[in-house]
């Protein structure tokens, strides 16, 4: 079984403004990123393979990407035997409550997805105490963007780790998922999934970096988490194949070194974890 539980739905260049396109192909050099979502595109690219992929957009003003809730629920009805809707809202913006009760209970989704860090805000703020607790009585996960980004407007002290142990102290049923191991903070993402039982982190979007990958997963091995790692891609930034011949290639750098080797049936797990159980969806 192979559960993707970070992928994109969206209209390109449609739902991002003119500063975050800019701003993206700054950070590569000129060329402007091709962030084309097809779902065809993701069967071709490996994305077949999954069983079950989890979908959303994502709304946050400050960084100029709003992609409404709508245009996700009907992306995920091509498909809605092999796709999963996570509505997302930015609590920056007047409404929130109410967009997030009808994503949930007119739309159908199942989860929430944050991007405190390009919204603004900070996860723990107190006024997002509804969102957390409305997760917490319709068993909603909530996936949230943690790391860096190219964004400048984007506070990088709203995506640290650290703020979701507060959460999770006070809605512990909640299941959180942190994405992208936090890199580069990959430190207190361990400490705080280690630390808190329905607290979760994923590999998406890392096996570009791979000897980051590789010292991130080595912090997972001498923690003992790898049991809190879930799969996922981050499409279109890459794609199933991708992600998973990166993973099991991050022991081949290291041959001809006296540096120690990741746990390759630990790897398989995180591939094949069964995250919709985990998650209860």
């Amino acid at each position: 079984m192979i559960i993707d539980v970070h992928s994109h739905a969206w209209e390109y260049p449609q739902h991002f403004n003119d500063d975050f396109r800019q701003q993206a192909s700054r950070a590569k050099g000129g060329t402007e990123f091709d962030l084309t979502v097809t779902l065809d595109a993701y069967r071709s690219s490996g994305g077949s393979k999954a069983d079950r992929t989890i979908v959303f957009g994502g709304k946050a003003k400050l960084s100029g990407l709003w992609v409404d809730d709508e245009y996700v629920a009907n992306y995920v009805a091509a498909d809605p035997d092999h796709l999963i809707g996570f509505l997302s809202v930015d609590p920056t913006q007047d409404g929130w409550q109410k967009e997030m009760e009808v994503g949930h209970q007119e739309l159908g989704m199942r989860g929430i997805k944050l991007l405190s860090m390009y919204a603004g805000f900070y996860p723990s703020d107190e006024r997002l105490d509804p969102l957390w607790q409305y997760a917490t009585d319709h068993q909603l996960p909530v996936l949230l963007h943690t790391g860096t980004t190219f964004v400048a407007q984007a506070p990088l002290d709203c995506t640290l780790p650290r703020h979701l142990d507060s959460v999770a102290t006070r809605f512990p049923d909640v299941r959180i998922i942190m994405a992208h191991l936090s890199h580069p903070y990959e430190g207190e993402c361990v400490v705080v999934i280690r630390k808190h039982p329905n607290v979760y982190t994923d590999v998406s979007a890392l096996h570009y970096r791979p000897f980051q990958l590789y010292h991130s997963l080595m912090l997972v091995q001498e923690y003992g988490v790898w049991d809190k790692v879930l799969f996922g891609t981050d499409y279109p930034f890459t794609t199933v194949d991708a992600s998973i011949d990166g993973l099991y290639g991050l022991n081949r750098m290291l041959d001809g070194t006296a540096l120690p080797r990741l746990d390759e049936t630990q790897i398989r797990a995180v591939i094949e974890r069964d995250a919709l159980d985990l998650l209860r969806l």
